[in-house]
Order: C-alpha cells, then sequence, then structure tokens
C-alpha cells in the first residue's frame, strides 16, 4: 500500500525507520575464513545457577549445614560460550579479563555477532570494544559490523555492555527501507530508549556522498511508541536550506502503511484563481483495504473532492474504487461569463480470482458519471482522456451448473453514455440462461460424423431491463420511467458435414420467441392533428423463425520459381465462402392505421415497434452472401547461410471480397446488389509497418439527388464499380532497442482506463495527483551514476509514426475527407536527460494537430520534469521536481498553467 504523510512527519518517520525496534539491522555473517575458538566458562571462577555459593570443579561438593547464606554469590563473568577468530592474532589476557582480536576479527556471543578489524572484549564487566584498523597506506579498513539477533549497525567503532544493554555508537550507518542513515554518535540506554546526535538521513544511494539528505541535531526513539526531534534541516549538495522545523513528536507505528497527511500543492488559474490541490489524507484501515481522500480549492469558490480505495485478499478479489467530484465555476457572479456547474466521475474496477471458486466468477468495470467531465475536470491532463466519446461500464455474475448438459446462468449490469450527445443506455439488469450443445442423434460411441450425428440444438434465455436516459436525468425518477423490459427465448438447430469430400456445409434454423412487458398502439388524434402512439402495459409476445445455409472451401496454389531464387515460391491460399438466409413475412403481427382525418386505414405498423429485441419482419427476408478471403505467402532463401530450410514471409495476411444479393429485390425499392467491400492489410520492415485497406465497390449509379439507381454504374457511363469510400492506414514504429523489448501491457493504466491511447501519439498523460511517473524505465537507479562518454555511447530512442488517409465519394462529392500524419518521438540527450515530442499535421484542415513537449531530468534521488503543450485549446504547461522515493513523494514543487476551457 502506498505510504502518505506530510513533511513534518516524514522528517520524524525516517527517525523512527532509521532504528525501528523489529528490523532495526539486518545482514549475514560472512563465510568463516579459520576454525573458530571456544572459551567455556570455567566452573571454578564462576557460580553455577543452581548452588548457592561458589564450587571448584575439583572439590567434590559436601552438605553445608547452613541452609541460607546472607551474602549474596558473584555472578559469572561469562553465562555462555565466546567463540572467536582473527587473521593475525587473539591474545587472552587473563589478568585483566581480556579478549584481544586483531585483522578480520569475528566474535560470537549468546545473540551477538561482531565483526570488525579490531575487537576488544572485557568480559569481567561485560563489554566489548570494536573499531577499525589502517592498511599498509594508512587508510581505515575492515569497518565494524555488529549484530544483536535482527539488529545490525556499521559504524566506525562501538563500545557494547552486554549486562545492561547500553551500547555507545560512532558514526553509524544503517539502511532502514527507502533510507540510508547515518549519525555521529548513537547512545543506546536500553532496549527501549535510543538516543542520536548528529544525525542525518536520505533516500539516495550514496551513504558518504549523497546528493541531499535531512540533518537534525538530536533524536529520542522509543521503539513503538514515539519520536521525539530537535531542530531538523534540508540539505542539498551539503548546502542547507530555508527548509527547517524546530521540533517535532511523531507516534510510532509498525504497520507498513500508517495513515497521515498528505500535502497540497499551490497553482494559480486565470479563470479560478489561486487554488491548493490534492491535499487531503490518507487512511491506511487494515492490510486488505485503503482509503485516500483528496481535495482541492480555488479562491473563487471552486472545490474539488476524490476518494480513492484499493483492497484485496489474497486469492479472492482485488479492486479499486474512485469517486471524483467537482464544482467549478469560472469567472466571478456578475459576469457576462460566469458560469457553475458540477461534474463527476466514478470508476470500479473488480476482479475475481480464479483460485476462489472455479465454477462462479464476479468482475466490474465501471466508468460512468457527467459527459463533461474528462474535458472540464481541473484534475485531467489527458487529451485521448478528453478525445474520448463513449464511456462504459460492465459488472457481471456467472455461474455455471454442472449438469448434463451444462447450464450456466449470468447476471450483469451494462451501461454506454456518448459524451458528445449526453445520452446514456443502460439495462439493469440482463439475465443470461443457456443449456449446453445436445446431440440427439449420437451413438453411444460418441462419434460426430455426418450430416444426422451433428444435429445439435441449445435453448438461450436473455433477459433484460433497458433504460434509456440522458446526463440531466441520470438516477433521477425520470429515468425509470420509460424503461423496457422483454424477454428473448431462443432453440438454435444446426449442423455441419461434408459435401462431394472438399466442401464444408452447415444449415441451421433458429426459433425465437419474445416476449413484451409494453407494446405500442397507433392512432391518429384529430385534437392534436397528428399520428400518436400510445402505451400499453401487459404481457405480450411475438414468434419468428428462420433459416440459413452456407458452403465454402479452400484452394492451395503454388508458384514455384527455383530452389536457387531468392524467392524461391509463392502460395496463394483462397478461401470462397456462399451462404444463404432465409426469413419469412410475419405480417400476422400488423395492425394498420390511418395516416390523416381521412380516416383511411393505410399504414401498417406492429404493436411490438421499438422492443429491445426487435420486432418481426413485414417482408421476406432472401439474402445470398459471396466472400472471397486471399492470403500470400513467400519462401524466400534465409539470409543466414547455416539455415538449411528456407523462411516463411507473408506477403498480405489477407485480401478480402464480400458482397450479397437480395433475392427478393423488386429494383425499386430495394435493389439485388449491395456495394462489394474490399479490404486488405500486410506487415513490412520486420512487421514494423502495419498496412491497412479498405474501400467500398457500388455496382449501380445514383441520380441528381444522391439515390441509388436500379442501373448499373457501367450502364450510366461509368466505371464497373463506383468507388463511394476508402481508408488508408498506416503504422509503423521502430525502435534502437531490441525488438523483443516491449512494453507490458497486462496492467492497464489510468490512462487507457480513462478512455486514453497505450502510445504516446496524443501526448503522455499527466496524474495530477502523482506526477512522479517518470519517463525513464528503472535501469538508471540501479548501481552508482555513471557517465559514459558521449561519442561511444548509443543513443536510446524510439518512434511511431501514424497516417490515414480518407476518401469519399457517395454522392459525387469527390472529396478527400481525411488526411493527417502523426508523429511520436523520444531519446535520450544523454543517461540523464530525456526529450519527447508527439505532434502532427492535418492536410485537410491546414494545420498542426496536438502538439506535446516533453522533457525530464534524472536527479539520481529527484525527478525533475517539464511538459508543455504549446498551441490549441488545450494549451498548457506542467513543471515538476521532488525526491523519486514514494516515502517521501510530499517533497517536491510542481507549478502548472491549465487550458482556458
Amino acid at each position: 500500500m502506498p505510504l502518505h504523510t506530510n513533511l513534518f512527519h516524514i522528517v520524524l518517520l525516517s527517525f523512527f525507520l532509521t532504528f525501528g525496534a523489529s528490523d532495526i539491522y539486518s545482514q549475514d555473517i560472512s563465510k568463516k575464513r579459520k576454525p573458530i575458538t571456544e572459551i567455556q566458562p570455567k566452573k571454578g571462577s564462576v557460580t553455577d545457577s543452581k548452588a548457592k555459593t561458589t564450587v571448584n570443579d575439583t572439590v567434590k561438593k559436601e552438605k553445608d549445614s547452613i541452609k541460607t547464606d546472607s551474602i549474596k554469590p558473584k555472578k559469572a563473568f561469562l553465562e555462555g560460550k565466546v567463540k572467536y577468530k582473527a587473521d593475525k592474532y587473539a591474545k587472552i589476557d587473563q589478568k585483566r579479563k581480556l579478549i584481544t582480536l586483531y585483522d578480520n576479527a569475528e566474535l560470537y556471543y549468546q545473540d551477538i555477532e561482531l565483526k570488525s578489524g579490531k575487537i576488544v572484549m572485557d568480559y569481567e564487566k561485560n563489554e566489548v570494544y570494536a573499531g577499525r584498523i589502517k592498511d599498509s597506506t594508512g587508510k581505515y579498513t575492515q569497518y565494524p559490523n555488529f549484530k544483536q539477533g535482527s539488529n545490525v549497525v556499521e559504524p566506525d567503532s562501538i563500545r557494547f555492555n552486554f549486562k545492561t544493554k547500553k551500547a555507545l555508537i560512532w558514526n553509524s550507518r544503517t539502511d532502514q527501507g527507502e533510507f540510508n542513515v547515518k549519525a555521529a554518535i548513537t547512545k543506546k540506554e536500553n532496549d527501549s530508549v535510543y538516543f542520536l546526535k548528529g544525525a542525518r538521513f536520505t533516500t539516495s544511494t550514496n551513504k558518504e556522498n549523497p546528493e541531499y539528505y535531512f540533518r537534525t541535531s538530536k533524536v529520542k526513539f522509543i521503539p513503538g511508541k514515539k519520536v521525539i526531534t530537535g531542530l531538523t534541516n534540508l540539505v542539498i549538495a551539503d548546502v542547507p536550506t530555508p527548509i527547517a522545523l524546530p521540533f517535532a513528536f511523531f507516534p510510532m507505528n509498525k504497520e507498513t502503511s500508517v495513515s497521515g497527511l498528505i500535502l497540497p500543492s499551490y497553482n494559480d488559474s486565470n479563470t479560478r484563481g489561486f487554488s491548493l490541490q490534492n491535499g487531503g489524507y490518507y487512511f491506511a484501515l487494515s492490510d486488505h483495504y485503503d482509503l485516500t481522500v483528496l481535495g482541492d480549492y480555488y479562491t473563487n469558490g471552486s472545490y474539488g473532492m476524490r476518494f480513492e480505495s484499493s483492497y484485496a485478499k489474497r486469492y479472492k478479489f482485488r479492486g479499486n474504487i474512485n469517486v471524483r467530484f467537482e464544482n467549478l465555476i469560472n469567472s466571478e457572479r456578475g459576469y457576462p461569463d460566469y458560469s457553475r456547474q458540477n461534474i463527476y466521475n466514478i470508476q470500479w474496477s473488480h476482479s475475481r480470482d480464479s483460485k476462489a471458486n472455479p465454477n462462479s466468477s464476479f468482475s466490474a468495470s465501471v466508468n460512468m458519471g457527467s459527459s463533461k467531465y474528462f474535458r472540464q475536470s481541473i484534475n485531467q491532463s489527458n487529451v485521448g482522456s478528453s478525445l474520448n466519446n463513449t464511456l462504459s461500464s460492465s459488472i457481471s455474475y456467472s455461474k455455471t451448473f454442472n449438469i448434463i448438459p451444462q447450464a450456466r446462468l449470468s447476471l450483469s449490469a451494462t451501461h454506454s453514455q456518448n459524451t458528445q450527445t449526453e445520452s446514456i443506455n443502460m439495462t439493469l439488469p440482463t439475465l443470461q440462461f443457456s443449456l449446453d450443445r445436445m446431440y440427439p442423434f449420437v451413438g453411444k460411441d460418441g462419434v460426430k460424423k455426418g450430416f444426422f450425428k451433428n444435429i445439435n440444438l441449445q435453448y438461450n434465455l436473455n433477459g433484460r431491463n433497458y433504460i434509456n436516459t440522458t446526463d440531466s436525468l441520470f438516477f433521477k425518477p425520470e429515468m425509470f420511467k420509460d424503461a423496457k423490459i422483454g424477454f428473448q427465448h431462443s432453440i438454435p438447430l444446426s449442423t455441419n458435414f461434408k459435401l462431394f469430400k472438399y466442401f464444408s456445409a452447415t444449415t441451421s434454423a433458429n426459433y425465437e420467441e419474445i416476449w413484451y412487458t409494453k407494446t405500442i398502439r397507433k392512432s391518429y388524434d384529430s385534437d392534436k392533428s397528428t399520428v400518436v402512439d400510445r402505451t400499453v402495459n401487459g404481457f405480450d409476445a411475438f414468434r419468428t423463425y428462420n433459416f440459413s445455409a452456407s458452403l465454402g472451401t479452400t484452394i492451395y496454389g503454388t508458384f514455384n520459381f527455383g530452389e536457387n531464387k531468392k524467392i524461391q515460391a509463392i502460395r496463394h491460399v483462397i478461401r470462397p465462402s456462399f451462404s444463404y438466409a432465409y426469413t419469412p413475412s410475419f405480417e400476422k403481427y400488423y395492425d394498420t392505421y390511418s395516416s390523416d382525418a381521412s380516416g383511411k386505414m393505410d399504414k401498417k405498423y406492429t404493436r411490438f415497434e421499438g422492443g429491445i429485441f426487435g420486432a418481426p419482419g413485414l417482408s421476406n427476408s432472401n439474402i445470398l452472401g459471396i466472400s472471397v478471403s486471399n492470403t500470400f505467402e513467400a519462401k524466400v532463401t534465409d539470409s543466414d547461410t547455416t539455415k538449411t530450410e528456407p523462411k516463411k514471409v507473408m506477403l498480405l495476411n489477407n485480401l478480402n471480397f464480400s458482397t450479397s444479393y437480395n433475392l427478393d429485390a423488386d429494383g425499386v425499392t430495394t435493389l439485388a446488389w449491395s456495394p462489394v467491400r474490399v479490404s486488405t492489410g500486410a506487415q513490412f520492415f520486420e512487421n514494423k509497418l502495419n498496412a491497412n485497406l479498405a474501400a467500398t465497390l457500388d455496382p449501380y449509379a445514383i441520380d441528381n439527388s444522391g439515390q441509388r439507381i436500379n442501373k448499373y454504374n457501367i450502364e450510366n457511363g461509368g466505371s464497373l464499380f463506383r468507388m463511394t469510400s476508402a481508408n488508408i492506414t498506416l503504422n509503423y514504429a521502430l525502435s534502437s532497442k531490441d525488438k523483443d523489448n516491449k512494453k507490458d501491457k497486462s496492467k492497464e493504466s489510468q490512462t487507457t482506463r480513462n478512455g486514453g491511447r497505450e502510445d504516446d501519439l496524443f501526448g503522455t498523460a499527466t496524474d495530477l495527483n502523482d506526477n512522479r511517473k517518470s519517463m525513464f524505465d528503472g535501469s538508471e537507479e540501479e548501481g552508482e551514476d555513471t557517465v559514459s562518454e558521449f561519442f561511444r555511447s548509443k543513443i536510446p530512442w524510439d518512434m511511431t509514426f501514424a497516417y490515414s488517409f480518407t476518401y469519399s465519394n457517395n454522392n459525387r462529392e469527390n472529396k478527400i475527407s481525411g488526411n493527417s500524419l502523426m508523429i511520436s518521438a523520444n531519446t535520450d540527450l544523454t543517461s540523464k536527460w530525456k526529450v519527447g515530442i508527439s505532434t502532427g499535421y492535418d492536410f485537410v484542415q491546414k494545420g498542426v494537430t496536438y502538439t506535446q513537449l516533453r522533457f525530464e531530468r534524472d536527479l539520481a534521488s529527484w525527478r525533475m520534469s517539464f511538459n508543455w503543450t504549446p498551441f490549441g485549446t488545450n494549451a498548457n504547461w506542467n513543471f515538476f521536481i521532488g525526491i523519486k522515493s514514494g516515502i517521501l513523494s510530499d517533497i517536491k514543487w510542481e507549478k502548472r498553467n491549465y487550458p482556458n476551457r
């Protein structure tokens, strides 16, 4: 879970992390070099814990007539075994009760492990001293490494008392989570109290010479209870800054996530005045869920609130909820441009672990709210999201019943919202039930072969409560007034078989029964002089059926050019298919009404008109469909001479033609042939360039009003086909990195969740709640900073091109309706500087499209970035500098200029 706290608490929390009781120090013992010498406590000089007097191991025990001795016996100098070793020498002075070890010295006593250049143990006073030694050059080496239990410290020197547990440590160094801490003097009073003097802490990886650190004069630390500090000052490049706190008190918490304040950032806007943004509080409610409350306030009265919560339970489920509300005020009351509006957005994502229950599942993906939210929000800077025309949501639950035949049940709620028209379509809920496919004519052997044995049928039930509303009526009583409820029952019956060995045939029949709870009645209202629809509440139903069949085959053709040629062969695969569909007329469900005051019943309608599952057809549908798909593949000689087999290269992965013929066309209201749809696609330059082309070819001519007429275009003095539309798209991505180095798409980003693009053709999104997202991939944080030779280093870069061309000619306009080129590029000027640009040009509108410039500087423990959109309706800039570490995320400065919306 993330850790949020304010600057006041950040300084204090760092000291707690520095000397936390549970994981203050941790380091493994190095491998042994020499056998370890053991010293056993001597029975003649130590007190037996069970005896009341001192005994000698050479004298036999005798009964003492005095049961209780008034003089307390002396305790043993050593209460356990002492193991030690050293490379140069190990000296024992029994008179002074000293053990001296020199050069790669190691000492083990009870739960204490000590390694150092020099160790002196006074086993009479129960004290140990350890320090560095000088090498031949006079440089100090072999710094002490003191470990007691899980506590580890690496000072210049240390003095420790085994009995009182007191310690005095000089220049201690230790790692505590993301912090590196160094203190001039550390005094351990007991297991409960620590005192530090001249302490500093930082998240820099360079412990001895950090680029920044926090320095404090003195600290009192009580594990598990509290931390009290004196004057604390931020130092950058060894230069003290004005950022300081005179003193602080912080209650200690051992949890990995703790509640705390989130510091706001200061900004100003031309339309709303000065502001404090993204300030709030983080609640670490439990190990399974949390809550973040954020708010914004502007001096003109605008404000915003956001509630963000993440939750998870291992092997069960995980998800997150975001609720956002903003009250936006533009200008000042009394001015002509004054406006006020409320916008909101709700996002919920939930996924259930498949291990929880393999026979049921529950998932949610919700993105709903005001249609104008992503265009007008004061906390969104993402053009891809603002251009998104659709918000959609889905919540579903499904369960599988392991019976014969297997049954499936699902309940779902869906939402689709057009942000341009502000119309909303919802199903609350959708019920689906189905029985698995059944084969009534399969024998006991279970073989499904032939026409009869492949006959199968299913049962499907689909029920919906459909609501159509608008933004202004959302979740108001009027929203449910015109809800439509319907049920669709369907029983498909189908079979497939081989025909003449090379053809695959499929035939099917489908029966449907539709239930509605509302129908309509049309009549002429003489008072209003118009036709009115009257809603009739009550159950009604209609039944339909249809037939279909398809026939297809695959034709292979190979053109051989010779094994000694660069192109050895080209393979052409053709897949033609023919389909036929017939739906009879259901005129019995149609009635007549009068369209004027004459009373003549001259118009037909069905009372099921406008139903959510459609209405029965009035006329026959007798359609013959034709489609042909083609693929072209080449065998080429591999440039790798060690390969014995030729390489396969896809020339065209698809070239499709499709059309249909209406067998019941009358040539007046309906024409026989539908336009021919042509589409193709190919990949070039090692699959880096994707090219797609689609066109619509109409065989019929049009009249002066642009309507299709029953006359072929070639008979009207034109070509065989009239191209009514065409579209070409090209996408080309290239990079200096390996082609296998692709972005991880397993996790959905907030940008794509809001409706933006995965690439940065529309620029990178700026998350104003957390501006620490970096253009760097993280590799620069591994190890110390290194500067490579500029002219010998490889400069990483990547580029993305997208070109779109659209031609329209439905009414002889012969018009290029779309022609645009978009480019995105990112590169490293140096190992610590990244720059990027996203731009484009619209050749129809003759103007530059959305343009964004990106700059970022890696400052080791800090990060600086600047994003600038120089012109357009989304013109803005954003500057940020702050510490990378999440634990110090509030130590930052950011400034931004919003678009004038």
